[in-house]
């Protein structure tokens, strides 16, 4: 079964963009080159989106294949499809990389193990409830991103969303 996705390099340095094609390109089975253009919140940095289709898992090797790069912001989703949840990973240089389940709608699915684990860690008084909350959403990691998510003038936009 197959799904598809995007994938979001946020940052990366003139230096590392052929690696990333050479990664994304092993994980799919075919050449890839990715269109660059100039990350303005980071100057000196190259952004990119790729759009790939693949078996379900893809997203999750992508996210394998480049989370080593110290110097490289990406996020990569993955839509539903019949034998697999959707997916979403984000990876920074301080944070490191979160994964996150989504639903059909793009919501974040927390298992509630997670959830519990969360609420025995607030009720030791090791961590604030809201804090681990926010861990589950992928929210230091949204922060970190935000101001790479914008595009720079002339950039493609690409809707993620589907008016039925």
């Amino acid at each position: 079964m197959t799904t598809r996705g995007v994938l979001y390099v946020h940052s990366a340095p003139r230096a590392l963009c052929p690696h990333v094609e050479w990664a994304v390109a092993g994980v799919l089975g075919t050449r890839v080159n990715l269109d660059w253009i100039r990350q303005p919140a980071a100057p000196g940095t190259w952004r990119s989106e790729f759009s790939w289709q693949g078996e379900a898992g893809t997203a999750s090797k992508l996210a394998s294949a480049l989370r080593g790069w110290h110097l490289l912001r990406f996020e990569v989703t993955a839509e539903p499809c019949p034998t697999a949840e959707g997916e979403r990973y984000s990876c920074t240089p301080d944070l490191g990389i979160f994964h996150a389940v989504t639903g059909i709608h793009g919501d974040i699915l927390i298992p509630e193990d997670r959830l519990r684990a969360a609420l025995v860690r607030a009720q030791r008084g090791e961590t604030e409830l809201e804090a681990e909350i926010a861990k589950l959403l992928g929210k230091p990691w949204d922060d970190e991103l935000e101001p790479f998510r914008y595009a720079g003038e002339g950039a493609p936009v690409r809707w993620l969303h589907q008016v039925v």
